[in-house]
């Protein structure tokens, strides 16, 4: 019913630039809080950033500084800006989203997830 599909990820260079996008589609009626997350190879998936409908931010402390989490209520997107790329950015990145179906329901969704890899 409910589809998150991430693009943007890709290889770099420390210190460079990424972009990653994530688009909602199907039953929505509404989405709430929306995420990125990363899991590393052997480690357990973590929060980097959220923003709430109205725009607030959060982040970890670890980006702080260097990533920009932006949405578009109407588009039902979020994205993820990344500067200033660290090796140990490398990991799997996950779109989450807390969304109202057109029926009621209220669910959370992930994405497929986009690798980032940054070599020194």
């Amino acid at each position: 019913q409910v589809q998150l599909v991430e693009s943007g990820g890709g290889s770099v260079q420390a210190g460079g630039s990424l972009r990653l996008s994530c688009a909602a589609s199907g039953r929505i009626a509404r989405i709430n809080g929306m995420g990125w997350y990363r899991q590393a190879p052997g480690k357990q998936r973590d929060l980097v950033a959220l923003i709430t409908t109205g725009g607030s931010t959060n982040y970890a402390d670890s980006v702080k500084g260097r990533f920009t989490i932006s949405r578009d209520n109407r588009e039902n997107t979020v994205s993820l800006q990344i500067d200033n790329l660290k090796p140990e950015d490398t990991a799997v990145y996950y779109c989450n989203a807390l969304i109202h179906g057109t029926t009621g329901w209220l669910s959370d969704y992930w994405g497929q997830g986009t690798q980032v890899t940054v070599s020194s």
